[in-house]
């Protein structure tokens, strides 16, 4: 697995997480539900993901570097005379 699709589903999740703790505090902001420790428990929560997935992706990015492409090889261009 490439380390850009890792990051990629990392930053996904982290985004439906936000935007699910975004969809909850406006809930509660417009008394549409009633929280007491909802929120709270929402944001540790969401920094404790962020934390887990950035600790995550820093150990892929140390201990599996991806390997840079090597351009091709092409034959020497004859000079413009």
């Amino acid at each position: 697995m490439s380390l850009n699709v890792i990051k990629r589903f990392f930053s996904i999740l982290l985004a439906l997480f936000v935007l699910a703790t975004t969809l909850v505090s406006v809930l509660a902001i417009w008394n549409v539900i009633d929280i007491d420790d909802i929120l709270s428990k929402s944001l540790t929560s969401l920094l404790v993901i962020f934390v887990s997935s950035a600790i995550i992706l820093f150990i892929f990015t140390v201990l599996y570097p991806e390997t840079p492409k090597k351009p091709p090889i092409y034959p020497p261009l004859p000079p413009n005379n």
